[in-house]
């Protein structure tokens, strides 16, 4: 299969091999392999038995072999971490890539490696990537702050939006045909709940509650119900509990993997914003893996009908939209060296669902909202927001699923996703 270039290769076409180690990290099936070994002369994938053992005999091979060098699934082998830590304090030209799934597992200490191998989280496909549209509006032209004009048109509409939620942005399974791509992505979940978190450390007891509490929690997308409450959800009717130490070693460990990518609650610096939330909107590393849990296909979604996702499968699939976008907005405020969290009020009198913030502190608002049309009221926190922040912010953006992107008399820019890229 051919490599299709992807938006975090930019960045990586500027660090490596200038800085002397290079760590991706992210959730199973995101690409990373593909994405690393193109720029190795030696892979050692200690996903293969017969190359782990070779290594754990021999950790001299690692600083051996022709450079760049790549070692994929470290993790499976954690000295290696610390062996590539010492070659670079000797070597500062040295060449390493590593990647990994999961975290170390609990009771191994390594050293963080700060300040010699630099550390990159890679995600699925953002919507750029999938070949869907030719992007016309860029973010990190949104992050300049001069407002200009935005245009483009696309034909892309809400069909191929819910397509493209559950086909997935896993590379190696959101191209089989629909029965085997489903068989494919709860065999994902199943591999997560029985084999990931086990090879990480952890124990699960109880893998049917886990699932249920993936499933409440898949619920929750793009929402920041308290922890008690998914755990409420995912238990009804259930006698035997799990403990909430239990489910809170569960998340916590999920979120080490990548399968969790919850949104945190953003904190503005020197802004006149007092008394938001904390809590964080939740997010599967995927839309197509809550969709999945849910049993739901593209018909459910499409006529909001659909008995086990609470709230209304109609409402929730604004929900699942909202985390496409934001599964996309991830990748591309990487790209422009941003970070992204959600805005609410402690009194949820005032939010926004996304606000992407660079390194000078430039900020860009941005709702998600399932429609083709935008109304004044769909805007009314952005331009409330415009008037707290002033210069600060740098953009107010609606992304939705209409067919044009233009800018509205009040300075917002209305944006398909689809049109939207880094």
């Amino acid at each position: 299969m051919s490599y299709s270039r992807r938006v975090i290769d930019s960045h990586l076409d500027e660090l490596f091999p200038g800085v002397p180690a290079l760590a991706l990290e992210g959730a199973k099936g995101v690409g990373k392999t593909a994405t690393a070994s193109r720029r190795a002369a030696t892979v050692i994938d200690l996903d293969d038995p017969a190359q782990l053992q070779a290594l754990a005999a021999n950790l001299d091979w690692v600083g051996q072999a022709q450079r760049p060098v790549f070692v994929d699934e470290w993790q499976l082998h954690p000295p290696v971490w610390d062996r590539i830590r010492r070659l670079v304090d000797r070597d500062p030209a040295s060449a390493f890539l590593l990647a990994g799934s999961a975290g170390v597992a609990p009771g191994i200490r390594l050293h963080t490696g700060a300040g010699r191998i630099v550390r990159m989280v890679m995600r699925p496909l953002a919507i750029s990537e999938r070949g869907m549209e030719t992007p016309s509006v860029s973010l990190k032209e949104l992050l300049s702050g001069t407002r200009g004009p935005v245009a483009g048109k696309t034909d892309v509409a809400l069909p191929q939006y819910v397509d493209e939620l559950l086909r997935s942005g896993f590379p190696g399974m959101r191209n089989a045909p629909l029965r085997q791509r489903t068989v494919q992505l709860s065999s994902y979940v199943d591999r997560m709940v029985e084999h990931e978190l086990t090879d990480s450390g952890v124990t699960v007891r109880r893998p049917g509650s886990l699932r249920s509490w993936l499933l409440a929690y898949g619920a929750a997308t793009a929402t920041d119900a308290s922890y008690s409450t998914i755990l409420a959800a995912a238990t009804a009717g259930t006698p035997d509990k799990p403990s909430r130490a239990t489910v809170d070693a569960y998340r916590e460990h999920l979120q080490r993997i990548f399968v969790l990518d919850p949104v945190p609650a953003w904190t503005p610096a020197f802004a006149p914003l007092r008394r938001l939330t904390k809590k964080p909107k939740h997010h599967l590393v995927d839309p197509a893996l809550a969709a999945n849990l849910a049993g739901v296909d593209e018909r459910a979604l499409l006529n909001g009908g659909n008995s086990r996702v609470t709230p209304a499968a109609g409402t929730w699939l604004g929900a699942l939209f909202e985390s496409l976008v934001t599964q996309s907005v991830r990748v591309y405020a990487g790209a422009a060296d941003a970070t992204i969290g959600h805005m609410r009020s402690a009194d949820t009198s005032r939010e926004v669902d996304l606000i992407v913030e660079d390194r000078s502190l430039a900020t860009v608002a941005i709702e998600v909202k399932l429609s083709q049309t935008v109304s004044d009221a769909d805007v009314r926190h952005l331009n409330w927001l415009d008037e707290q922040l002033g210069n600060r912010l740098a953009d107010k953006v609606i992304i939705n699923t209409g067919p044009h992107a233009y800018r509205r008399a009040d300075g917002v820019a209305v944006i398909p996703l689809a049109l939207l890229g880094p």
